[in-house]
């Protein structure tokens, strides 16, 4: 019998650990020596065996170890076992893409335009890893998640322009296609760029160091916060949720003392007072479809300002709490387990706590509804019943919320967090959805966005891997005149981006809603991402890149602008007259223009403007813009002048 200690050593030495990304379900990169790795106890042998490919290695002095796999063509399922550590089941070789940014890449699939069809049949050669949301001062050596294959149950909760670009993949080329999500909803390229890139940069370095420098009272400064924040809304967490506590969540109610409401609408709408913040309630019933009953329904209810804990027929179903960074922009999808829905008549009841400004359920009318595993949907906008539980007291309301660790705006902290514990994991290339926060410093993002592009293929080490990125779409009210514009001048800094070698722009100035910053027509996104890869990455033959201004030049009173990726020719979207160009002169004030299509080119002028020397097209938030080519794909927007206006930062 071995001695305790000896026992113990050998326990030591089998604790093999591997990151979450390898786990059932995984996707590994084909044509690739795809790395595994993980720790042990220092020098300690490690044996990793696909499904009969062996290879080993020993740990280094720091337990740190990684193994690379054979390139091995697209197949499975495979079982991947490690010498004391886990076996993990139903692995695949395949194509692996990261896709990440912000909230519209974290939009889910049941909140898209498509989500009916996408959740009646959804493409089980798909998987998705859905990267933890967290924000760390150092890089993290892990990462919260899990694989998931793309079936009716999970689908909804897929990032919706991942899905749909991992679809597209997946049918032409007949692999499976495995997307590691990893975004967060209303955040900067400098949380997605590693410190040390950004202080290497004599212009981006101050990001870092102002960040570094307001650190030393942070502790202080976030304890007095946290203080006043706690018994400001002491009262949100469901120990002391008085509504709760009254029945308010139950399908029995006496409603005679709450009011009528018309979802979605602001709880200061509701209840016409414009200053109110605080806890609301909002109820509504539903009858249950035959079809859904015993089975799992997603139900929908778009983003809620600022915090909510939902229940149907008095049962938890979800809930956004205050640890939830900009929690105001997520659009809320919560699956309804079997067994909670009854034949019949059902309940909905939304507690709604809204801390400051404007409050309650924000977004449009398509945004309510429930969604089934059969891809049906059952509208819920409209009339509901309300009730204000608790209000705050305005007078006490904390500051600022001050900035530190765990912000997800802290330079590098998401680059930590969420990007470090992947590397050097094997992906294809890279699929980006970002912009609107650093819309106010367009200036900054030219040298910010492809700083950031070079931190990580430096930091993979596997070369120029494919970039692919979607330009802003439009969004907010169309102005009547021409002027100036921060999205514009966000576009135009993307647009410069595409001089690094190996990246791709999908232009989607067509596709936005004015009144929503996440359109929901995610299907076509994923679509025109998907169309660079295939041409781009994958050498297939199809129309994929945006006419792109080649140059311009100014004859006879008239702008000629001369146009890259033509294709079979320029045409309008909806074969009118050539909308969205502007002219100048010396003046440099801006007149709509007539234009015309003249092969690769188009003519621009306005005769008002007899001597122009500029010429724009989409230049605006939200322009009127219908120049395509032949092949559907919007021009984009673009200036020939270089004029400093102001309007993007510096």
């Amino acid at each position: 019998m071995l001695p305790l200690f000896a026992l113990g050593a050998v326990a030591a030495r089998q604790a093999v650990h591997l990151p979450s990304l390898f786990s059932d379900n995984m996707v590994l990169q084909r044509d690739l020596r795809a790395p595994v790795f993980g720790t042990a106890a220092p020098g300690q042998e490690v044996v990793v065996d696909l499904s009969g490919v062996r290879q080993s290695c020993r740990a280094d002095k720091n337990g740190k170890w990684l193994v690379r796999l054979p390139k091995m063509q697209a197949a499975g399922p495979f079982t991947l076992s490690v010498s004391g550590g886990p076996v993990i089941h139903n692995v695949y070789v395949g194509e692996v893409w990261l896709a990440s940014g912000q909230s519209n890449m974290s939009f889910p699939e049941s909140g898209a335009n498509d989500a009916a069809q996408v959740l009646a049949s959804p493409n089980p050669n798909v998987r998705m890893f859905t990267v933890a949301l967290v924000s760390t001062e150092s890089p993290a050596s892990d990462i919260g998640g899990n694989w998931q294959v793309a079936e009716p149950a999970t689908v909804g909760n897929f990032s919706a322009v991942a899905y749909s670009f991992a679809n597209e993949i997946s049918r032409a080329l007949g692999v499976t296609v495995g997307i590691i999500h990893s975004s967060w909803g209303g955040t900067p390229a400098e949380s997605w760029t590693s410190r040390p890139a950004l202080l290497a940069d004599a212009k981006l370095r101050p990001m870092v160091e102002n960040y570094l420098a307001q650190l030393r009272d942070f502790p202080a400064r976030k304890q007095a916060y946290d203080a006043a924040m706690n018994e400001w809304i002491s009262g949100r967490h469901d120990g002391s949720n008085e509504g709760f506590q009254q029945g308010w969540a139950y399908p029995i109610l006496d409603q005679s003392d709450w009011v009528d409401a018309t979802l979605p609408q602001p709880i200061e709408t509701t209840f016409n007072d414009p200053n109110l913040d605080g806890a609301v309630w909002y109820r509504r019933t539903f009858e249950l479809p035959n079809a859904w009953y015993g089975k799992s329904v997603h139900l929908q209810l778009g983003p809620i300002d600022d915090y909510d804990d939902t229940y149907v027929n008095a049962t938890k179903v979800g809930q956004t709490k205050q640890d939830v960074e900009n929690s105001w922009q997520f659009p809320r999808v919560y699956r309804i387990a079997p067994g909670v829905l009854r034949r019949g008549v059902n309940t909905i009841a939304i507690r709604v706590f809204d801390v400051a400004g404007q409050g309650g359920l924000v977004g449009s009318a398509n945004d309510l509804k429930l969604v089934g595993e059969d891809g049906t949907t059952l509208p819920l906008a409209g009339a509901w019943k309300a009730k204000i539980e608790r209000r705050l007291d305005k007078t006490k309301q904390p500051p600022e919320r001050p900035f530190g660790p765990g912000n997800p705006w802290a330079p590098g902290g998401l680059y930590n967090g969420m990007i470090a514990p992947l590397i050097p994991y094997g992906i294809r290339g890279v699929i980006w959805y970002q912009g609107e926060s650093n819309a106010d410093r367009a200036i900054q993002y030219r040298r910010l966005f492809p700083t950031m592009i070079q931190d990580w293929r430096n930091r993979w080490g596997e070369g120029d891997f494919p970039f692919l990125f979607v330009q802003l779409a439009n969004f907010t009210e169309r102005l009547p005149q021409p002027g100036e514009s921060q999205w514009a001048e966000l576009r135009e800094a993307q647009t410069s981006t595409l001089r690094k070698p190996n990246t791709g722009m999908a232009v989607i100035i067509d596709i936005g809603e004015a009144g929503d910053i996440h359109p929901k027509n995610k299907k076509e996104v994923g679509r025109r991402l998907a169309l660079l890869a295939l041409a781009k990455t994958y050498g297939r033959n199809v129309p994929h890149a945006s006419p792109l201004m080649r140059r311009a030049q100014f004859v006879g009173g008239e702008a000629q602008v001369f146009f890259d990726n033509v294709g079979e020719g320029l045409t309008t979207s909806n074969n009118g007259p050539v909308r969205g160009f502007a002219v100048a002169g010396d003046d440099h004030v801006f007149h709509w223009a007539d234009a015309r299509i003249s092969g690769s080119m188009v003519l621009a002028s306005n005769k008002d403007v007899p001597h122009p020397i500029a010429v724009r097209y989409a230049w605006a938030n939200n322009p009127e813009a219908n120049l395509i080519n032949r092949a559907g794909l919007p021009a984009s927007p673009f200036r020939s002048d270089d004029w400093e206006t102001g309007a993007g930062g510096k």
